[in-house]
């Protein structure tokens, strides 16, 4: 017979453990004080974590391990144009990081801005009164004359003086990390792909003919002229009858290399007519941002 003294204490001992074991809180502390209980439950055994580190083998650690090409993403559809007949070829597929980014306002200014700086001069330059020629004696007395103090001719305050407080030669280049410079590129691009006003056109585009009428009808009728906003054609190598072309087309479209485009110049014009090898290599020249591997967790 169990005496009345140990049932109660028996009774406690098992509410309190149910109790913990209802509590998310306190269930990493049920096995060690349910082995105060008289059975043969054994305690779980608890390695030590130096010892648990160094039996891992450095490639399966998450921080030293090897690492995996990231997920390839969705690629979006573009189809390549003959130019000038604008005739669909074929297609070719871009990967959604380079051609279907969401709109980044602040990005797109911060890129047109550092643009901006980097082609301003700054070589505007005045002189201040020790660069300019002449005597240094004091025109007038300082006292008696009834009249303000004056120094030599030098004074800014005289005509022919000095310039007080002018503009200096100066560097008015501002600093963008070049990941964001990259990301602003591509949401550019992405931006005309995703209007519509992104044209992909097949390699070394020639015309039979110089002359710029001749090519501004064959844009107005392809809606790439002056009354859609013109156009920006983009070529690697532009040949000497498209040079002569493009010339005087007055505001139906421009014409620049590869190497003259920026940022500002993707959003100004109405459409953007690009070369595929020539898109292929901005693509892959403004891609630092993008993550080519991550660490493996496995």
């Amino acid at each position: 017979m169990i005496s009345k003294a140990l049932y109660r204490k028996r009774n406690a001992l098992l509410q309190m453990t149910q109790h913990i074991s209802r509590d998310p809180l306190l269930q990493c502390l049920a096995p060690r004080l349910s082995r105060s209980m008289a059975t043969a439950t054994s305690l779980p055994e608890f390695s030590n974590p130096s010892t648990a580190t160094s039996s891992q083998s450095p490639t399966n650690s998450p921080i030293s391990g090897p690492r995996r090409a990231a997920p390839t993403p969705p690629d979006v559809l573009t189809t390549i144009y003959k130019f000038p007949s604008m005739e669909p070829i074929r297609f070719a597929y871009y990967p959604v990081n380079k051609l279907s980014l969401p709109l980044r306002r602040d990005i797109l200014h911060r890129a047109v801005v550092y643009e901006g700086d980097a082609t301003r001069q700054g070589t505007a330059s005045t002189r201040w009164r020790n660069n300019v020629h002449g005597s240094s004696r004091k025109i007038r007395p300082q006292k008696g004359m009834g009249r303000a103090r004056l120094g030599d001719k030098k004074s800014p305050s005289i005509r022919g003086g000095g310039v007080a407080f002018g503009p200096h030669p100066r560097d008015f280049s501002s600093g963008l990390p070049r990941k964001i410079y990259d990301l602003a590129w591509r949401t550019a691009l992405s931006y005309r792909y995703m209007r519509g006003q992104l044209v992909v056109l097949e390699n070394d585009i020639e015309i039979e003919m110089s002359e710029s009428r001749w090519l501004a009808q064959i844009m107005e009728w392809n809606h790439l002229g002056r009354g859609d906003g013109g156009s920006l054609l983009i070529a690697r190598d532009p040949t000497e009858n498209l040079s002569q072309a493009f010339l005087g087309l007055e505001g139906h479209g421009r014409l620049k290399s590869e190497e003259d485009v920026d940022v500002k110049d993707l959003l100004k014009a109405g459409r953007i007519m690009i070369e595929k090898r020539s898109l292929d290599r901005l693509l892959h020249r403004h891609s630092s941002d993008l993550n080519r591997t991550v660490p493996s967790a496995m």
